[in-house]
């Protein structure tokens, strides 16, 4: 997600899900081209319903966005099916359900250090759209991070 304003977009909708209690946001990552969580739905939503709202609503601010000020790269983006224009998200993004603390604890380790395994920071925390530097410091810079 280049620039960093469509980065923006996902923290955004992060905030709004956690401040109207539809989830428990325990660790991100936003990378150029892919992002990954690690997020507990809140009874009474509905996982596919909190992931289809989150993945609808940013797809349209990043289209609204790239229509007013980048409308040569939208259609990079365009899909011939029945029911969008447009594809900003993978299909059937890939979902993990974790049991046990190791494992938790394993994912969490392993989105954070995503940007230092692309060259984009040197140690997890130093890269900003990540929760890795609340893992290290018990600060949250982005105002919606829980500790599993």
């Amino acid at each position: 997600m280049t620039p960093d304003k469509y980065k923006d977009i996902v923290v955004d909708s992060l905030n709004f899900l956690t401040k109207h209690q539809r989830v428990f946001v325990h660790a991100f990552v936003i990378m150029q081209n892919h992002i990954h969580l690690v997020w507990q739905v809140r009874h009474p939503h509905l996982y596919m319903n909190v992931q289809r709202d989150f993945l609808k609503y940013t797809a349209q601010k990043i289209k609204f966005d790239l229509q007013e000020h980048h409308a040569e790269i939208l259609k990079y983006f365009y899909v011939n099916a029945k029911d969008r224009q447009y594809q900003f998200w993978q299909r059937n993004p890939l979902s993990v359900d974790v049991y046990t603390a190791a494992v938790l604890e394993q994912k969490i380790k392993y989105i954070h250090e995503n940007p230092v395994r692309a060259g984009l920071a040197l140690h997890p925390a130093e890269y900003h759209y990540s929760s890795a530097s609340y893992y290290e410091t018990g600060i949250d810079q982005f105002g919606f991070l829980s500790s599993p």
